[in-house]
């Protein structure tokens, strides 16, 4: 999902103060802060989580919080195929262990608060890349 490099978007779980704390910092990087919970994610098709996902460059399981009990009860030892991971991440967004902060074209699994800067030396190291 690409969005505008002024533009953060963020997918987080409103009722953890550390992923309130995310969307905070990110507000302090950029006037234009779009703030979604998991549960009003735009990102309901495949489409939209194939993007997140080759943007943040991992596997759909390492978005998920493995210590859930839901997780543990259904998940744990079972293999899916890609379909199988998307239709767990639609229907359980609450396994989503961390906020995800999407600018431009980079995109962070915000697994602390101040992990939504790495976005800024991303771009930082995108601009010097285009004056060599």
């Amino acid at each position: 999902m690409k969005t505008s490099k002024r533009e953060i978007t963020i997918y987080y779980n409103p009722e953890s103060s550390s992923d309130r704390k995310t969307v905070a910092y990110a507000q302090s990087l950029s006037r234009y802060v779009k703030a979604y919970s998991f549960q009003q994610n735009p990102c309901r098709g495949n489409t939209g989580w194939c993007r997140v996902l080759a943007a943040l460059d991992i596997h759909p399981r390492e978005l998920l919080n493995e210590d859930h009990p839901y997780f543990q009860a259904n998940i744990k030892g079972r293999e899916f195929d890609e379909e199988g991971w998307f239709n767990i991440l639609r229907t359980n967004p609450e396994l989503i262990k961390a906020p995800i902060a999407i600018r431009g074209e980079h995109a962070v699994l915000c697994l602390t608060p101040k992990d939504v800067y790495r976005l800024t030396k991303e771009e930082e190291t995108e601009r010097h890349k285009e004056l060599l």
